[in-house]
């Protein structure tokens, strides 16, 4: 029995833990994107169902010997993936669709290892059935999960911050070399145990268990796609405004997984009646967190709800899972559904969902679902159990009607894809002048991208972030009539192009295509810079990839002002992305990167980069007038006498530099220290 521990433990440890530690290496190569990690979810789950189909078929279909065999085979084979890490050669030009190469990138690097790795649980608990018939083996199933849970919250804590991304990856390939030895050795004993139903074999109670009804295989289905939904929305939900990190990657999963511990530990954990209450509560909690615009940016209320949210609706589903769960017969069986749901969940939220649905509505039709399949799981209950239900089911309705009212309430374009929902709104402005004009406004996820005057008079006005007096502003103001090359990571409505003259060149990088169709089709910021004789480009694909791949483009300027929604992509803000920033640079040249942000101060980060590139570092804030928008530029520079220059010297304010914090790198970060507070 301590074999069947050791080697399920280990197998469901590195399980997990190699979800977040791919899943961050790969994360710079797609922008920083929250799809990135919604994505490796729909691998890690697809691949499961397929180790789990496997399971079923090896130990229902083949004997105790041709088991172990083809078992041991396909571990020794694994071996030749390690040591598991992404290969350079996957990293993708512009305009490569994020999911194809996200999904492949993963199949080449750890297929086989995944796919052996997630037979193991269902495989080695039949095995254990086999050799000890009477004896329940969820308790197996159990203490998977929990390796998973630790494995989770182990790598934000214990792995991420103190080894780099090659040494986490010689670990894992060397945990998972132990895991062969011990897997391979489980295998080859279970050769002398009877199969179930064979000669020798002692009956039990397993033996007359009945075949599970449609009925309860398309419960086991609803019940497992609507967990992994809710969790993928949740995470999606959380990372939106932060940053697609590990963090908030792994604290939903590890919510996910505790659940089914809990349900599936012993039954006592759930109780019915108190988690439908509970249930009931948390749809309604969140369905006003989702409809109140007030509330959109209170980031630490909606960590706090729906995290909470999860593990009610999680207890639900899983509760109702372990209450419905067969024997060991059909145990095989069980999990290949279970798992079957996950991938359905992640397929429908990663990729069904970002070319159906016009915004991140998931969640939204989630609880409207989540109501249904309460009622029909507990059509036996009280009519009265039944009317609440009803009435809570009539509420998350109506949430997701004024969900759908407010997004599309002034709105005149919308675009979603793999990189987020795009929003074009047109309004009244009311200017310092008699009289209205019309404006639009480029709105990424919440945030505010770029507003242009739709007047002649006024469209090539600086505005929102970008005024005169802003840091960027102010910067560029200072190359006007020098025939500035300026390079901007993030187009956005094309806002920066304002300051394009004749003689000018404006290099634009971004990730996202949409973007770039939305600058060109609905702003003529692009069009009007290119219409006074400056040279405008557009660079599709990841900025820092696309600068790696260029040779040196010599800019006056580099503004940095990526950001989707009000979320930072990490890679961009490292010491190591300054390295080839400076590559690009003259060496009077200018790196303005936009700090602004409700949540994250990242002003003490850049201040200590700029320290060990040993540049000079101005910190300015740009106060909006009454219902205007403030703005915050960090301005880098090898040039001390522009710093001085009255323009910038006269609107920097001071930055309190963080000594004991550590150094931003590629493979080192920390969002908790920046969290305004």
């Amino acid at each position: 029995m301590l074999l069947h521990a050791a080697t399920i433990f280990l197998s469901a440890f590195l399980l997990f833990l190699v979800q977040p530690l791919l899943a961050k290496q790969i994360l710079p190569w797609f922008g920083g994107a929250a799809i990135v990690w919604t994505l490796c979810m729909v691998f890690f789950q697809l691949v499961l169902l397929l180790g789990y189909a496997y399971a079923h078929w090896l130990s229902s279909r083949a004997g105790a010997r041709r088991q172990a065999w083809i078992h041991v085979a396909l571990l020794v084979a694994s071996l030749a993936f390690l040591p598991v890490a992404p290969d350079a050669s996957w990293k993708p030009a512009g305009g490569d669709n994020p999911v194809v190469g996200i999904l492949a990138l993963l199949f080449a690097t750890v297929g086989l290892p995944y796919f052996l790795l997630s037979s193991t649980s269902p495989l080695v608990q039949s095995w254990f059935a086999r050799e000890f018939p009477g004896s329940s083996p969820y308790r197996l199933f159990a203490l998977s999960n929990l390796a998973s849970m630790l494995a989770l919250l182990g790598y934000p804590f214990l792995f991420e911050p103190w080894l780099t991304n090659p040494q986490q990856s010689r670990w894992w390939s060397g945990g998972y070399a132990l895991f062969v030895a011990l897997c391979a050795a489980l295998a080859w004993r279970s050769r002398a145990a009877p199969l179930m139903g064979a000669e020798g074999w002692q009956p039990s109670a397993q033996a007359a268990e009945a075949k599970p009804r449609a009925r309860d295989i398309a419960l086991w289905l609803a019940l497992a796609t609507m967990g992994s939904v809710v969790l993928l929305g949740v995470s999606n939900h959380l990372t939106q405004n932060i940053s697609s990190i590990p963090l908030l990657w792994v604290i939903p999963l590890a919510i996910y997984l505790l659940t089914f511990i809990l349900c599936f530990e012993g039954r006592f954990w759930y109780r019915r009646d108190i988690y439908l209450a509970s249930l009931l509560f948390v749809l309604c909690a969140m369905g006003w967190f989702l409809a109140d615009r007030r509330l959109q940016f209170d980031l630490l209320w909606h960590l706090l709800v729906f995290n909470i949210g999860l593990f009610f609706i999680c207890m639900f589903c899983h509760g109702e899972l372990a209450r419905m769960r067969p024997g060991p017969r059909h145990l095989t069986l069980f999990y290949l559904v279970v798992s079957l749901g996950g991938v359905l969940g992640g397929v429908l939220v990663g990729i069904v969902a970002p070319v159906t649905l016009p915004s991140y509505l998931e969640l939204e039709i989630a609880l409207v679902v989540l109501a249904l399949l309460a009622f029909v799981v507990n059509l036996r209950q009280h009519i009265v159990v039944l009317g609440f239900i009803a009435a809570v089911a009539g509420v998350t309705f109506a949430v997701l009607v004024y969900r759908v009212h407010t997004f599309t309430e002034d709105t005149v374009h919308v675009e979603r894809n793999y990189y987020g929902v795009l929003r074009v709104k047109e309004n009244e402005s009311q200017l310092d002048e008699p009289g209205k004009t019309r404006y639009r406004s480029l709105v990424h996820g919440a945030i505010l991208h770029g507003e242009q005057y739709l007047s002649d008079k006024y469209r090539r006005s600086a505005t929102t972030y970008y005024k005169t007096t802003s840091g960027i502003g102010r910067t560029l103001v200072a190359f006007l009539g020098k025939g500035a090359r300026v390079g901007v990571i993030g187009l956005g409505a094309g806002s920066i192009a304002v300051y394009a003259n004749k003689g000018d060149t404006y290099r634009f990088y971004d990730i996202n295509p949409a973007v770039i169709e939305v600058a060109n089709t609905w702003f003529t910021y692009l069009k009007d810079a290119r219409a006074t004789g400056a040279k405008v480009d557009t660079v599709l694909g990841d900025a820092r990839l696309s600068l790696e791949r260029e040779p040196p483009q010599n800019f006056d300027v580099i503004a940095v002002d990526a950001f989707s929604g009000d979320s930072i992509p990490v890679h961009l803000i490292t010491v190591e992305a300054f390295t080839e920033y400076l590559r690009h640079l003259q060496p009077k040249g200018v790196i303005a990167f936009h700090v602004s942000n409700r949540f994250l101060d990242l002003k003490p980060v850049l201040l200590a980069i700029a320290e060990a590139h040993k540049l000079e570092y101005a910190f300015i804030h740009e106060t909006g007038e009454a219902g205007g928008t403030t703005s915050d530029w960090v301005v880098l520079t090898r040039d001390k006498t522009f710093i001085y220059k009255q323009e910038i010297a006269e609107a920097t304010e001071p930055v309190a530099p963080q000594p004991d914090w550590r150094l931003w790198t590629d493979d080192y970060n920390n969002l908790v220290q920046v969290f305004k507070r």
